[in-house]
């Protein structure tokens, strides 16, 4: 490394590490985005000297002058506030270059320089580091970059002109000036998430649907992970080239062995590595020389022996990335694509999934095992399975968009441990989930107590708060608090379980039946006292058991019988044959009062399952608009009985587990048939007086007075006073007037330390504090999620009317919300804030609050809420 030009300020900032991220090109290529370091410099003097004469034509808009190195390797040298680099890597070279420098007279515009190496030119590196560069502008409090350009880059032009950010150009000449304004408009989002969208899945494809596969540390020695990845790739029908490398094997599992993946006779799409953890960095720089383009590392060692193996797996991840490869890992089982477009079973597990609609995600190695075997005896066909292990680089969210266009794919399942980009997250399933139900299981994390607000006390504000660290010097970061987990799987439109048997009880209903229209189901059974269970267990799951109309009435008692019981549930008695079970399925399936059936048959009562069996069959498939499950009670092999080609009626050994399943897909069924919400644009929103008053704020709580000004600039009125000077009220939208209700409320935000800001609302006294009847949502809120969050307490039938009185001004409390939310979005300063007292008065009247607290965070913690 040559000696820089100049000594390192020691006053220096520190090196922003939360802008390093792995980037997806346009055309799927893997990159790595990161900010300038010092060490960069030599690095940068040859990305310089690698750009043709045009290049550079380009960025010094006019004849090309070539700078001295020292100049050049001043470049590496920024104080990532007023000046900011960002390189996207090629291996271990510099192919894109992004650079701002603020305008001293203007802090909040800079000027903006893009330059990108001649041969990656059209593979989207541009789009990419705006996209990034923007980000980290905004965060900086740039809201302007402004860029100079030759008319004759049209290039560069389609870039800024395709963000989809606000772009205004100067008049036609022979240099076009671009203002680009880099708040995250709607449409530079949609773009962003197109591009996005695009590049992962180009650049999953090698990873689960390659043409050829190594599996490097292949084992002759059957049962060994070595052997078994080589023996199933060969059983499952793969139908392209399989490489096992061994520098000691002439054949593994009747395959051709290779010394070495650098001699494969062509370079593989992916590679499976099951070496020594220490070997895997230097096989992963093999398989990037090699053109290797996925890695799945099987080996452990890594992030689960502590931190130096958490280090080891980050910098294979980066190098990954760098060198264009996507990497799934490492502690991982492997990949599984049954479509008959890949057939790729990529994985040491003995049991292997039959095909199927189901598609799933696991964090977790050692139960995928399980997972698969389990699938395996309740007759549940997956499409794919992709145990992802430490996820250090492929994620659930690439996975949600790879299966999102999966024409096998109709049920997607996730095993979610911990969230890398909870908000990306979010982005996706809303986008997924109204034509493919999610379903995820997350264990929850019990440490994360709920509390009301209290931000001026310290305590924990509305979501279990920020907390006191950020994750540095601990075994393991925090996780997010149980209601931010459940919050952001009901705005995402996500089914969450508590369980795996939960999970796949789920997915059998889903995978096979079609959600049911409305919550109201009816009872089929041969004996009383399973359905007085199944009753009880469709309230606990949110369903009705409604009377049956007159006709389905009549219908049943010429059925069965003039002496029979024609009510819900219609208990058949236990000398019920087949021919009772499908006249009543037929008529309350029929039944517009009824949207679903739960049928129970207890064998040890009546002869001939099979019949019954085929019987029910027989009826699901006449109503096919109406979901119908089974519980056999006692019966074994009943899941064979009723299977008939595509047609499949789930069926659970326990009617509880029936009427929880039928729950999840009411819900589900209801959140899809609800209007999509908006992040609303709202009147009276002043962003930049409420930048100016945080200007130059220390952390910790605000003054009351600058409390209500923040709010005021939101449109929202405070009555609070200052000490001793008795109550005032500023100008606001009109929220807060009129007589009191005798109802108060709250609203309090607090971080969640992997979700950010998350909203809690409810009302005052034993209604919070005994009865825990707190809402809780993430931000950004659409208007969906503020209706749903205030309508969603125990106590919303004081809110709106149906209980004592007239109800409260429910449109001005959910516009409330919405400006909370777009206040705490706008300003990351914001730490937690509480509205507490909230008076909640008649319809029509609005609002009162009579107090606001606000707390800062300090400048660590500022923008890790983006």
């Amino acid at each position: 490394m040559t000696t820089p030009p100049y000594p390192e300020n020691p006053e220096q900032p520190a090196y922003p590490q939360d802008l390093e991220q792995p980037g997806l090109v346009r055309t799927g290529r893997s990159t790595f985005v990161r900010p300038i370091r010092p060490e960069d410099a030599d690095r940068l003097v040859a990305f310089v000297g690698g750009l043709s004469r045009a290049t550079l034509a380009y960025r010094s808009l006019g004849p090309v002058i070539r700078a001295r190195d020292d100049v050049i390797r001043r470049g590496a040298y920024v104080d990532y506030l007023n000046e900011l680099a960002l390189v996207a890597l090629a291996g271990d070279e510099i192919a894109g270059l992004v650079r701002y420098v603020r305008d001293t007279e203007d802090p909040e515009h800079a000027e903006v320089t893009f330059t990108i190496r001649d041969d990656d030119q059209s593979e989207g590196f541009g789009r990419l580091l705006l996209e990034h560069i923007a980000a980290a502008a905004r965060a900086r409090g740039i809201r302007v970059l402004k860029a100079d350009v030759l008319a004759d880059n049209t290039r560069m032009i389609n870039v800024f002109l395709g963000s989809g950010y606000r772009v205004e150009s100067g008049p036609p000449g022979q240099i076009v000036h671009f203002d680009i304004a880099v708040d995250p408009q709607a449409q530079a989002v949609a773009r962003a998430e197109r591009r996005e969208h695009t590049a992962v899945r180009r650049s999953l494809r090698p990873l689960l649907e390659p043409r050829s596969v190594a599996v490097i540390g292949a084992n002759r020695r059957p049962l060994t992970i070595g052997h078994e990845l080589v023996a199933n790739l060969l059983r499952g029908g793969f139908r392209g080239s399989v490489f096992p490398v061994n520098p000691r094997a002439e054949q593994v599992a009747g395959a051709r062995a290779y010394p070495s993946v650098r001699v494969l006779p062509e370079p593989p799409d992916l590679a499976l590595i099951a070496v020594r953890a220490e070997a895997v960095p230097e096989v992963v720089r093999e398989c990037a020389a090699a053109g290797v383009k996925a890695v799945v590392v099987v080996s452990t060692g890594f992030g689960e022996t502590g931190a130096a193996g958490r280090t080891t797996e980050l910098e294979l991840s980066r190098f990954a990335r760098a060198s264009g490869m996507r990497l799934v890992g490492p502690n991982c089982m492997g990949v599984v694509n049954t479509t008959p477009a890949a057939r790729l079973a990529a994985t040491f597990s003995p049991a292997l999934p039959t095909p199927g609609r189901v598609a799933m995600s696991s964090q977790s190695g050692p139960l995928g095992l399980a997972v698969l075997d389990l699938a395996r005896r309740l007759r549940l066909g997956f499409s794919g399975f992709v145990s992802v292990g430490h996820a250090v680089d492929v994620s659930t969210n690439d996975l949600l968009q790879w299966w999102e266009e999966d024409p096998e794919t109709s049920v997607i399942l996730l095993h979610v441990e911990t969230f890398g980009n909870p908000r990306r997250f979010a982005r996706i399933a809303r986008r997924v989930a109204p034509r493919k139900p999610i379903i995820a299981v997350h264990p929850g994390h019990a440490g994360h107590a709920q509390t009301t607000g209290q931000v001026d006390s310290g305590r924990r504000g509305g979501s279990g708060g920020r907390g006191d660290s950020t994750g540095a010097g601990h075994a393991d970061p925090p996780g997010p608090s149980d209601s931010a987990v459940s919050s952001l799987f009901a705005q995402s439109g996500v089914i969450r379980t508590r369980s795996l048997q939960e999970l796949f009880d789920a997915a059998l209903l889903l995978a096979h039946q079609p959600p049911p229209p409305g919550n109201r189901v009816a009872v089929i059974t041969n004996a009383g006292g399973p359905a007085a269970l199944t009753v009880g267990a469709c309230a606990a799951s949110g369903l009705s058991v409604p009377p049956l109309g007159e006709r389905t009435r009549e219908k049943l008692r010429a059925a069965l019988g003039p002496g029979a019981e024609a009510a819900n549930p219609a208990d058949l008695t236990p000398m019920a044959t087949a021919a009772h079970y499908r006249q009543a399925l037929d008529a309350v399936l029929a039944d517009d009062g009824i949207d679903a059936a739960i049928v129970l048959f207890m064998p040890p009562l009546a002869d001939k399952p099979d019949e019954v069996a085929a019987a029910i069959l027989d009826a699901a498939e006449a109503a096919p608009a109406k979901p119908v499950v089974a519980s056999f009670l006692g019966g074994a092999g009943v899941a064979d009985l009723l299977h008939r080609g595509e047609l499949v009626v789930p069926t659970y050994a326990f009617p509880e587990s029936a009427a929880a399943s039928l729950g999840h897909a009411a819900a589900y069924q209801a959140w899809r048939s609800t209007p999509a919400g908006v992040v609303p644009d709202l009147p009276g929103v002043d962003t930049d007086r409420a930048r100016s008053l945080l200007a130059g704020c220390a952390p910790g709580p605000v003054s009351p007075r600058l409390a209500a000004e923040l709010l005021d600039s939101y449109g929202i009125a405070v009555r609070d006073t200052e000490p001793g000077s008795g109550p005032r009220s500023l100008p606001s939208s009109g929220l807060g007037s009129g007589p009191g209700s005798g109802l108060d409320a709250f609203l309090s935000v607090g971080a969640d330390p992997v979700f950010g800001p998350v909203v809690a609302f409810g009302l005052t006294g034993d209604y919070a504090d005994l009865m825990a009847d707190v809402a809780h949502r993430v931000t950004p809120l659409s208007d969906r999620d503020a209706r749903e969050m205030v309508r969603s307490l125990r106590a919303a039938p004081l809110l709106d009317g149906r209980v004592g009185g007239p109800g409260v001004d429910l449109a001005a409390l959910e516009e409330t919300v919405l400006r909370i939310s777009a206040m705490v979005e706008d300003l990351p300063e914001i730490e937690a804030m509480e509205l507490r007292p909230i008076r909640l008065l008649p319809p029509g009247d609005g609002v009162a609050i009579t107090r606001a607290t606000i707390r800062l965070a300090d400048e660590t913690r500022k923008g890790g809420l983006s």
